[in-house]
């Protein structure tokens, strides 16, 4: 019946590769999830594709999260990257920490989250326990601010994922501050592409591999990324879809 939705439609089903738990609606504070149905939701980079069930995370009404194209693209390049021990910014819908784990060059999964609602939410949803034992054994969750928390042990990548907007002034040196305290051999935060495209056209450089890779030694962070296949364009193809001139303040558009 989704496919007979989807060829009606004209659009593909949505696919990915990514481990995706199975949600259900839930309340804890001022935080629930819903599930919406039958939807048709645009990619990060991809296309637009159908989905016959969202589950979306709100908060006092405003949807903070969902399990779409955009979100699950969004984290892509940085799980396809992961390797050693992992530290997740942000607990959310929990599905990237999932799929961290399941990923065979992660030997640790850390996720920080400050509120404890969510915390309690992801208590009762118990998403983990849809892992099998071997990736449930490398998670562990601790309550903790990511601005403040400090690594008790060598992390290998750092995802900090704790913005509601896409694009948000100020994300990078959020990035830097958290990295003063992770020390970690490599990043990758949500919305990396769009800060690479706002930082590149502040300093005049084009989004072409070349641009791209003095843009990211300017920042004066380890993010990965570049080693992804089509990173240029993917990077490319983003900042036309999502930026609609949100550049920086010093920007000459």
């Amino acid at each position: 019946m989704h496919g007979n939705w989807a060829e009606a439609l004209g659009v593909p089903s949505f696919e990915t590769q990514w481990f995706l738990p199975r949600y259900q609606p839930i309340r804890s504070g001022d935080w629930e999830i819903q599930i919406g149905q039958n939807i048709l939701a645009q990619g990060y980079w991809g296309p637009t594709s159908f989905m016959a069930e969202v589950p979306v995370l709100l908060r006092a009404g405003e949807t903070w999260m969902s399990i779409t194209p955009l979100e699950i693209e969004s984290q892509t390049i940085g799980l396809a990257l992961a390797h050693g021990h992992v530290v997740i910014m942000g607990l959310g819908m929990g599905w990237a920490a999932g799929a961290a784990a399941l990923h065979e060059k992660v030997t640790q999964v850390t996720v920080i989250e400050r509120d404890p609602e969510v915390l309690a939410l992801h208590r009762e949803l118990d998403l983990f326990g849809q892992l099998p034992d071997a990736a449930r054994a490398k998670l562990r969750v601790l309550q903790g601010d990511a601005l403040e928390w400090r690594a008790d042990t060598p992390v290998d990548l750092l995802m900090p994922d704790i913005w509601l907007p896409l694009i948000s002034d100020g994300r990078v040196e959020e990035v830097r501050r958290m990295q003063a305290n992770v020390q970690a051999g490599a990043i990758y935060f949500w919305g990396q592409e769009l800060e690479i495209a706002r930082h590149a056209r502040a300093a005049g450089l084009t989004l072409d591999a070349a641009g791209i890779m003095a843009t990211i030694a300017r920042m004066g962070l380890p993010l990965i990324g570049p080693g992804y296949p089509g990173h240029a364009a993917i990077i490319d193809a983003v900042a036309r879809r999502w930026m609609r001139e949100r550049w920086l303040p010093t920007t000459t558009i």
